[in-house]
């Protein structure tokens, strides 16, 4: 993965929030640290899970994608969820976005002492509701309990196992100009969501969290035996951020249409005000598809089929760029590039 940056500063540079933001220093960080000391060719393929060989087991019955997140949200309690239910669908969805059915969830709690058992039972109560509307148990589990100001009351880390039928092949990499770009709804719900909480803002109408679980929606797009060539869930760094990784793993470029992009009037009205663009704002119920152009209209039809994908759009095409650029064509017929995000937004929304 080329960045065109400055290389990391091993020796005297130190992690700030922009590192975990889904940005351009997230992926610099992942390559020249985390790849360089824990590299292999699962890791490498840089998807949201690794496809796994096991010895002894029948390829022929598909092979086991895993995939893990750890969980910081800030509040604990949202509208439209909480850190629980967010730890379960946010690991669903990593392993869904892979083309495989999530079988089992583990979980690490990590606990501040003096953190409330009343919240802490609310917590868990949601993560096993989620869980069970899923069809997903958590099955293992971890709980470590760190001294008094020392943590901010409780994270929550989730592994998801699933398996990925035999056929099916998606990943970032796969891309190739000519593909449509669909996404399942509005964009910025979750994000605009925490923000509106967390600051005490009102608007005109409540804005609520987008968090579900997407492996139904998943099973349904893969169901109309489309030519996918990739699936994300857009949540760090939004949807700016997924095309970019997506540029970058399969060395293309990427083009959107401003006037295509479902976005909810009261989030592009809350965005306007603060000054934040949507497009990066982090997402937690939606579903990016990449499939071949001639596919487009019956994945779009698959999409909106759903209750989860009732207001999918197909909002761009992937290009021929060497720059692997993201750009979008303008309501007012220009066009724009969207960079990487540099700083983190809305730190501790997922």
């Amino acid at each position: 993965m080329t960045l065109s940056l400055h290389k990391l500063d091993l020796r005297d540079g130190v992690v700030d929030l922009s590192h975990g933001a889904g940005s351009r220093a997230t992926a610099q960080l992942i390559a020249e640290l985390f790849f360089r000391h824990l590299g292999n060719p699962y890791l490498g393929r840089g998807d949201d899970g690794a496809v796994l060989p096991l010895p002894g087991f029948d390829p022929t019955r598909g092979r086991i994608v895993v995939a893990t997140d750890a969980h910081v949200v800030t509040p604990l309690f949202f509208a439209g969820g909480d850190i629980g239910s967010l730890s379960v669908h946010g690991t669903i969805n990593d392993v869904a976005v892979m083309g495989a059915q999530p079988l089992y969830l583990t979980a690490s709690f990590i606990l501040e002492e003096g953190f409330p058992l009343a919240d802490l039972d609310r917590i868990v109560a949601s993560m096993g509701k989620a869980a069970r509307e899923a069809g997903v148990p958590v099955v293992a589990g971890d709980t470590k309990v760190v001294e008094r100001g020392k943590g901010d009351g409780v994270y929550i880390a989730t592994t998801g196992v699933g398996i990925l039928p035999t056929g099916v092949e998606l990943g970032g990499a796969r891309a190739r100009p000519g593909d449509a770009l669909l996404v399942s709804g509005t964009l910025g719900d979750h994000g605009v969501a925490i923000l509106s909480q967390r600051e005490n803002l009102s608007f005109s109408a409540p804005i609520v969290s987008d968090s579900a679980a997407l492996h139904t929606l998943v099973a349904q797009v893969l169901a109309t035996g489309a030519d996918i060539r990739c699936l994300r869930d857009p949540t760090r760094g939004g949807l700016a951020g997924t095309l970019h990784e997506i540029a970058q793993q399969s060395n293309v470029g990427i083009t959107l249409r401003e006037s295509a992009l479902p976005i909810h009037p009261v989030v592009a009205g809350a965005c306007e005000l603060l000054g934040i663009d949507p497009l990066y704002i982090a997402n937690e119920g939606k579903l990016v598809v990449v499939c071949a152009a001639q596919d487009a209209a019956r994945v779009l039809a698959a999409l909106r089929a759903h209750p989860l994908g009732s207001n999918a759009a197909l909002i761009g095409i992937v290009v021929d760029d060497p720059h692997r650029f993201v750009q979008v064509d303008t309501a007012m017929g220009g066009r724009r590039i969207v960079d990487w995000l540099s700083a983190d937004q809305l730190p501790r929304i997922c």
